[in-house]
């Protein structure tokens, strides 16, 4: 039995190769390392610093007050006579409108009373009824103020009697 027994016993080979095998580790961790904090580095610092740009603030919407309309609707023969009183307001996109738009004012009265005059109490019930309403007379107010363009019109007060 002569057997080598080297079981507990490393051998010189062993020792090497596990050294080695260590070294490889450390230099492949030490790689990654440096990689991760240039990654860091990269995101957190090496950005260029930007100018601090001023953006002008929006522009703010100007209004133009209609005068207020009272009109009688329509209505069948013997029926009672209701009468609508609104006061509108134009929205425009900004203030250098506001002149260029004024001057057509009696035109857009003219054409808010006969348009108001043709609708009967039902075409008002409801919110829906509203909305047309509302876009109708956007649509009406922006051809007669064409080129230029209303956003929309608003109701301050809208009262059906």
């Amino acid at each position: 039995m002569a057997d080598n027994d080297s079981e507990g016993v490393p051998s010189a080979g062993d020792s090497a190769s596990a050294k080695g095998k260590f070294k490889l580790i450390a230099i492949a961790v030490g790689i990654l390392l440096l990689a991760a904090g240039g990654g860091v580095y990269f995101f957190m610092f090496s950005h260029p610093k930007e100018d601090h740009v001023e953006v002008a603030p929006p522009k703010l919407p100007s209004f133009i007050d209609v005068p207020e309309i009272l009109v009688n609707l329509a209505g069948q023969p013997g029926e009672r006579v209701q009468y609508l009183k609104a006061k509108v307001v134009l929205e425009v996109k900004d203030a250098l409108q506001v002149p260029q738009i004024t001057p057509a004012m009696p035109r857009i009265t003219d054409m808010c009373q006969t348009y108001l005059r043709e609708l009967r109490a039902t075409d008002l019930n409801g919110s829906i009824g509203m909305f047309r309403l509302k876009e109708e007379l956007t649509r009406r107010v922006n051809a007669a103020v064409a080129p230029n363009q209303v956003n929309a019109v608003l109701f301050k007060e809208i009262l059906i009697q």
